[in-house]
């Protein structure tokens, strides 16, 4: 596989697939978080991928990109957001993204477009949700939106999807890629407490319950067994056992 970026998922990439799937190009050096609002950022993102699409269609190759199943694209909704359903993203990020979807799709080249919910997995950076948090919680004092909501996914479960999906052929989609279970971020922080053996003061900041779900319904069908034997609960627990460590001072760990 050809990866374009550096960051948390190039790297997982490149662990996973250094040597699979050499004729598909993988776009994996987008925004990564759904605050950021400078359309330098956002400009720079859209040459990349242009210009990789420019390679794919002039090389036959396969477009692999990267999208978001977050608030940014889907809103709060009483239903599950679906793939093929109307789209009114809330804030920048989410039009972002989904102009360059439309770019993808337009392009003249067999693609996969993965819409991705909150990823935890090694080597994420500082900013990012579990990070963050864990650091916060470790100071003593977390900062808590009232009523927030977030769809953790392991790493090593996309992965496995895009390593499915290209195996199996799927192309010319775009494919929700989540838990399917947002669960409260009370919940996370709760969890990672617990890990820690400590308490943070944890400082409420007013809001709206919201809550953000994906459908995985069409992932399901495409991945048989994707998810099918943890709740969400356990999912979660799953979640910060396995990375909670990475970031965290090992001596914080209880014995």
């Amino acid at each position: 596989m050809q990866i374009i970026g550096n960051g948390f998922i190039a790297r997982h990439l490149s662990d996973t697939f250094a040597d699979g799937f050499p004729e598909t190009t993988a776009f994996a050096a987008g925004v990564s978080a759904t605050s950021v609002t400078d359309p330098a950022q956002f400009d720079r993102e859209a040459e990349l991928l242009y210009g990789m699409l420019r390679r794919c269609r002039e090389e036959g190759r396969t477009a692999l990109f990267f999208s978001t199943a977050s608030y940014a694209m889907y809103g709060s909704a009483a239903v599950p957001g679906v793939e093929n359903g109307p789209l009114f993203p809330p804030n920048v990020y989410g039009r972002h993204k989904l102009a360059l979807e439309t770019a993808v799709r337009s392009a003249g080249v067999d693609f996969l477009i993965l819409r991705l919910s909150h990823l935890v997995g090694s080597h994420q950076r500082s900013h990012q949700l579990i990070p963050a948090l864990a650091q916060q919680i470790q100071s003593g004092t977390v900062t808590v939106l009232d009523g927030a909501h977030r769809d953790l996914l392991d790493v090593r479960d996309l992965m496995d999807v895009i390593g499915r999906l290209l195996a199996d052929g799927v192309r010319g989609e775009a494919i929700n890629v989540a838990s399917g279970a947002p669960q409260p971020i009370e919940s996370v922080v709760d969890g990672i407490e617990k890990r820690l053996g400590t308490t943070a003061e944890r400082v409420h900041l007013p809001g709206a319950p919201a809550i953000t779900q994906a459908s995985i319904a069409r992932l399901q069908h495409l991945v048989p067994g994707f998810r099918a034997d943890l709740t969400g609960e356990q999912y979660l627990d799953a979640v910060l056992d396995t990375y909670l460590p990475h970031y965290v001072n090992a001596s914080s760990l209880p014995r």
